[in-house]
């Protein structure tokens, strides 16, 4: 909204005292500020609501360790707080006739939607079990589509007919290998793979959403590496490098061996209210929580971030920069698994919080170790960001 404003006004007076609104850096920032801010300001009010209409209802699922008992009572579907922040700082602050801007919008508000169903579905029966899982994964598979629409554009052919094309790369991208030495194209297959990290990734957020602060770390950590990625990926900026033995300027993207992502920096500005808003609830959330997100914040936060990593070109590496996710995914595929052919059990209970805290582990301890785990796995993608 203000950078449109910027640029209606940019031969004006105002245009030029507002000139600041034509830099990402700045609107990134300030998106990031503006989110948290608000995020504080509105979050008490917030959850006194929650528990007001919630008040006497249980919000704790029935198969977790019994210590969770002592949390009923807690308002969940906090992550309304979340969308609220990173809808404002985004909209905001973006160029909001960046396309791409917009499929990351939808991605998250839609998978959103999905998950205030099944948290509604939880608490007008007074169960744990809200949606169906099958009838899930058709609305996030909906949704997907949905996103994959926005990003079609028109191909003419030479012989004048139309074929649709996708706004972004249908390359395949690989963590420490130059684009330019290996980069299959995988056509419109792309669009299968892409909803396998989107959904998989929604999916995965939802079952680590489990203890007070363990989903939102991990979230901002990755919000804060796609940010820096995007940036990376979506402005001019340039670097000295030697070619044929004349010192020229680079472009970073190009010196780091990354495709360049069109309206990365955009992007780049979703990602900091993504920031902005977790870091805002996770000051609610933190042990002992004030406030749940419920299956509208986790559900909603794993389609942004499967949606990014498709968006900013780093579809595998995302395995990396949510490296806990992916290990909380892995514990439950593999105990289901295990049960299935053996009958026993590899864990104690999945996903895999849960076997830490039968085995002993403090709540606090677990959450901060798994936020420890995080950010040594985006250092990491940020290194093979380099080391291509």
């Amino acid at each position: 909204m203000f950078f449109l404003l910027y640029e209606a006004l940019r031969d004006t007076e105002i245009g030029r005292l507002i000139n600041f609104l034509r830099y990402p850096s700045f609107r990134i920032v300030a998106a990031g500020v503006s989110s948290l801010l608000l995020g504080v300001a509105i979050g008490p009010r917030l959850i006194d609501r929650l528990r007001f209409h919630q008040h006497g209802q249980s919000n704790v699922r029935e198969d977790v360790p019994d210590t969770h008992q002592k949390k009923k009572g807690t308002p969940t579907m906090g992550g309304a707080l979340i969308l609220l922040c990173i809808a404002a700082g985004t909209l905001l602050f973006a160029d909001l006739k960046s396309r791409v801007v917009w499929v990351a919008i939808a991605l998250t508000l839609g998978y959103g939607l999905i998950g205030f169903l099944d948290d509604w579905l939880k608490l007008s029966k007074r169960s744990s079990k809200g949606l169906a899982g099958k009838k899930k994964i058709l609305l996030q598979t909906l949704f997907y589509a949905l996103a994959v629409g926005l990003l079609l554009t028109e191909w003419r052919q030479p012989d004048g007919s139309i074929w649709p094309r996708l706004l972004i790369d249908t390359r395949l991208t690989l963590p420490f290998v130059p684009t330019h030495r290996f980069n299959p194209d995988l056509g419109w297959l792309y669009v299968f793979f892409g909803w396998v990290v989107v959904v998989g990734t929604s999916n995965a957020v939802n079952l680590t959403d489990g203890l007070d602060g363990l989903a939102i770390g991990p979230t901002v950590v990755a919000s804060f590496i796609f940010a820096v990625l995007c940036y990376v990926a979506g402005t001019r900026l340039a670097v000295a490098d030697v070619v044929a033995g004349k010192l020229v300027g680079v472009p970073l993207h190009e010196y780091l061996g990354i495709p360049a992502v069109q309206g990365g920096a955009e992007l780049a500005v979703f990602c900091a209210a993504m920031v902005g808003a977790g870091i805002s609830f996770l000051w609610f959330n933190s042990y002992p929580a004030s406030v749940f997100m419920g299956d509208i914040g986790s559900l909603a936060l794993g389609g942004a971030l499967g949606g990014l990593a498709m968006l900013s070109k780093n579809e595998v590496v995302s395995g990396l920069i949510h490296g806990v996710f992916l290990y909380e995914a892995l514990t439950v595929m593999i105990q289901v698994a295990s049960f299935r052919m053996t009958g026993r059990r590899v864990f104690k209970m999945a996903p895999v919080h849960h076997h830490f805290e039968l085995a002993g582990w403090a709540e606090p301890k677990i959450i901060v170790r798994f936020w420890i785990i995080s950010v040594l796995c985006g250092g990491l993608a940020l290194a093979a960001m380099k080391l291509r």
